[in-house]
């Protein structure tokens, strides 16, 4: 079973759709998260050894989160008019579809319909 960090800025229904699909989940919202640095977000997903689900872009900046150095960085990109519920099925689906080779050291990016994943070389 997949352990996964959900950040703040991601739907909390979204930890109850994951741990549904089969997923461990750890919202940073419940682990004293709250408000805190994408730096200690970041932190905590690779002390857990976890990739990290976020919609903030941030997280893709490649300087400040080289591919190979982390466990895995998932950013949901999608429509702030997309509902909750459609949201969580795409998120849920697209983790799914992809294997536990395909976290660590990778930056993957969700959009409607669609994964990308930038993987370390």
């Amino acid at each position: 079973m997949l352990t996964v960090v959900i950040d703040e800025d991601v739907p909390r229904s979204t930890s109850l759709v994951l741990a549904a699909a089969g997923f461990k989940v750890l919202d940073v919202r419940d682990c004293g998260l709250r408000g805190k640095s994408d730096e200690e977000v970041f932190r905590f997903a690779q002390e857990k050894q976890a990739p990290l689900i976020s919609g903030d872009h941030g997280f893709a900046n490649l300087l400040r989160f080289p591919l190979g150095s982390h466990c895995g960085i998932i950013i949901a990109h999608f429509p702030n008019e997309m509902s909750c519920d459609l949201l969580n099925e795409q998120i849920a689906t697209s983790l799914q579809a992809l294997s536990e080779s395909d976290f660590p050291g990778n930056l993957i990016i969700l959009e409607p319909g669609r994964v990308r994943i930038r993987r370390k070389k």
